[in-house]
């Protein structure tokens, strides 16, 4: 883990949700002799505050407000080593009408951490508080499929990396 157990600081079980805290439900295969609620802990504060080290500007804001919280571990039912991990993120985290802010923190970098042999974002819910700061598009997905001549298949836009499950050739 880092500097101290994550368990210590981002594993809050008494935690009661809010109805402004956007929720995400990972699918998680702790590494071998990682307890479920340390890995749990770890994607909540690797995906908000937690970093490697000791940092000084810990002292100028308070981590109660910003940081992640697991606050639930279910086993996987057939799944000896998987568990749903609960995870609760302030809205104070995010930048307002930023879907990119918002999914590079709860998703970015959690998916390389060395204490999880496997992570999966099953489930995530957006509180409206959250929804209405989206501005959205200008105009309909038919306007869009119509510019890009493509239409009977999803649209990305975003990279799609082979580390990320996908083979060379499928990439």
């Amino acid at each position: 883990a880092g500097v101290k157990d994550y368990k210590l600081t981002y594993y809050t079980p008494d935690y009661e949700t809010k109805s402004t805290d956007i929720l995400a439900a990972f699918r998680v295969t702790p590494q071998p002799g990682v307890p479920p609620e340390e890995a749990g802990a770890a994607v909540a504060a690797e995906s908000s505050t937690g970093t490697w080290t000791t940092v000084w500007t810990d002292g100028l804001t308070s981590l109660d407000r910003y940081k992640g919280r697991c606050y639930h571990i279910e086993p996987v039912p057939g799944e000896e080593t998987q568990f749903i991990a609960y995870v609760a993120y302030p809205l104070d985290l995010f930048e307002e009408g930023s879907v990119t802010n918002m999914f590079t923190s709860i998703v970015g970098n959690v998916f390389g951490f060395k204490a999880l042999r496997a992570l999966r974002l099953e489930d995530l819910r957006i509180p409206p508080a959250y929804s209405k700061t989206f501005q959205g598009p200008p105009h309909g997905i038919q306007v869009e499929r119509d510019k890009l001549n493509k239409y009977g298949r999803p649209l990305l836009g975003c990279t799609i990396k082979p580390k990320l499950g996908l083979s060379a050739k499928n990439y």
